[in-house]
């Protein structure tokens, strides 16, 4: 299924009024974990795959890439994506991931933030990526945690006050189509669990570099109050990989 809630007027409002939307990549909780594992850009040419407004793809410019490819499915995505973070060294490219022609050897590094949980499948992706990269290629992308897209409402259990009492882990080893509340909108996600990301990376020619649970930044857990419930579960995974000789 190719989803596109984000060229929904009402759906793009909401998101692009979120911190990450506004701010960039400080405003995203993970980044302060992402960029750590991130590989050299310098004279590299990457591909984004789901780049949203662009900020991973000028991230990569400014910080050495040849060339950048950011892909997404959303038109008013990359409309943000031209006005807020254009360079001549970039080129976006309105198509579902599952639709791109990923050439042979085309690209040194491939990234993605919180995209792959929107696709059925993620050995398919693993193959093509790992077609597309050169050797020694790296592949580093965020996903929502296995442990949030599980039960499927992505929300917690409350008690009669309204407090947050835990998060529900259901159904953990039956992998598929989940329907969520984001933004007010039902959206369709696709559970997978830790195995089947790892396995799939491991069976398509790929090393596992790092794997990371990202836990909120300090500042971000003194400044939200809200914040410390994100110690009580991993709501991503971050993992960075290679393309084996």
């Amino acid at each position: 299924m190719k989803e596109n809630k984000y060229d929904n007027n009402r759906f793009f409002n909401q998101y692009s009024q979120m911190s990450r939307s506004i701010e960039g990549l400080k405003g995203a909780g993970e980044w302060h974990v992402l960029k750590k594992v991130l590989p050299d850009f310098t004279n590299k040419k990457v591909l984004d795959l789901g780049c949203g407004f662009g900020w991973h793809c000028i991230y990569a410019i400014e910080h050495g890439a040849k060339f950048v490819t950011g892909i997404d499915i959303s038109e008013k995505m990359l409309e943000e994506a031209r006005k807020k973070n254009a360079s001549s060294s970039i080129e976006y490219k309105r198509i579902a991931i599952e639709d791109f022609e990923f050439q042979p050897n085309s690209y040194n590094i491939v990234i993605s933030s919180l995209t792959f949980h929107y696709l059925e499948s993620f050995i398919d992706i693993c193959q093509k990526i790992n077609t597309c990269l050169t050797t020694g290629g790296s592949f580093v992308f965020s996903v929502e945690h296995p442990i949030y897209t599980a039960h499927g409402i992505q929300d917690w259990f409350y008690d009669q006050e309204g407090t947050r009492i835990h998060w529900p882990v259901d159904h953990y080893f039956s992998e598929g189509k989940r329907k969520a509340t984001f933004l007010g909108e039902e959206v369709i996600k696709y559970h997978k669990t830790l195995t089947t990301y790892i396995n799939s990376l491991l069976q398509t020619g790929f090393e596992i570099c790092e794997l990371i649970e990202p836990q909120p930044e300090i500042t971000m857990l003194n400044s939200i109050p809200e914040m410390k419930d994100e110690l009580r579960r991993p709501m991503m995974l971050i993992i960075s990989a290679r393309k084996k000789s």
